[in-house]
């Protein structure tokens, strides 16, 4: 079902890789405001329409008028990670600033809904220990989120961000529960955010698999298309209802396609957005799947035992 009340759309990282599959579909259903610290893609492209903005800089006054008059925003931005990873910390406190900036002026210019581009890695641990060695089957998307990382540590906490400014700013108290500093008045109104933690938004490359077995079969269960991806994000900006069972309009969603060998659980994107994917990695890479796994004597199961 379409929302009809979504016509005006702003996008953040909108000359990334992930904009760069959604922007097709976009562009004709909605009216764009591109967003980016650069204009053009990875390939040298200038993507018409974009605008220049560091939403990293905590003067929000800079960049908050474009959030005037949008129906939805769709947060790509993401600063890149350099040097060693136990000093990743300072990209991705980067990247939480730029969370919050974004979230505080959608709710300041009174946007209600937002789909947040998270990650698998958010709750990267349990793949790491548990979902490889069998010992956990299916990852719900509403298990504690546990990372090993600074990347997935940084999605998570996109993540709580989302709940606080879905449980509605009037709410926001001292940790006391008591008093109120937001200077705010006292309001019901809730931001509807959806996260969505994407899982892997590529053609799977078996050049790249050579002699890693663990990897292509995980890719395989990570796998979303294309047209996946753009259904999901659209649905997370149209969705009429996204409240979860205690009444905040907070969804966590997993993004893949319908693949055989997933391991991360699609029933909230299913249930809250009425997400229905299109492909399936094991039809999608069927030839490479025989060649690779099958005629080249992979041992068994959809994700590789350690």
């Amino acid at each position: 079902m379409v929302n009809s009340s979504v016509n005006k759309v702003l996008m953040t990282g909108a000359t990334g890789y992930i904009a760069n599959q959604l922007l097709p579909t976009f562009r004709e259903n909605y009216e764009m405001v591109l967003v980016d610290v650069r204009e053009e893609d990875r390939n040298g492209n200038k993507v018409e329409g974009a605008i220049m903005a560091d939403l990293i800089d905590t003067d929000r006054s800079k960049y908050a008028h474009l959030f005037e008059g949008v129906d939805a925003v769709v947060h790509l931005g993401h600063k890149r990670r350099t040097g060693e990873p136990i000093d990743h910390y300072f990209d991705e406190k980067d990247n939480v600033q730029m969370a919050y900036n974004v979230l505080r002026c959608a709710y300041d210019a009174g946007v209600p809904r937002l789909a947040i581009a998270s990650s698998n890695h958010a709750a990267d641990w349990y793949e790491h220990n548990l979902i490889h060695k069998r010992e956990m089957e299916t990852l719900d998307p509403y298990r504690l989120p546990l990372s090993d990382n600074f990347y997935g540590w940084a999605k998570a906490t996109y993540e709580h961000l989302g709940f606080l400014f879905a449980n509605g700013i009037g709410g926001f108290t001292d940790a006391s529960g008591r008093e109120q500093h937001t200077g705010i008045p006292s309001t019901t109104r809730k931001l509807g955010v959806v996260m969505v933690r994407i899982g892997a938004p590529r053609e799977l490359d078996l050049s790249t698999y050579v002699g890693d077995v663990a990897n292509y079969k995980r890719d395989l269960g990570a796998y979303i298309s294309p047209r996946d991806l753009t259904q999901l994000f659209t649905k997370a900006i149209e969705a009429p209802n996204i409240e979860n069972e205690h009444g905040v309009p907070w969804q966590v969603v997993y993004g893949i396609s319908n693949n055989t060998r997933a391991f991360w659980s699609l029933s909230s994107a299913r249930q809250a957005l009425g997400y229905e994917p299109q492909d399936d990695s094991e039809v999608r890479f069927a030839d490479d799947i025989k060649r690779f796994l099958i005629d080249g004597g992979a041992p068994g199961g959809r994700v590789q035992m350690a």
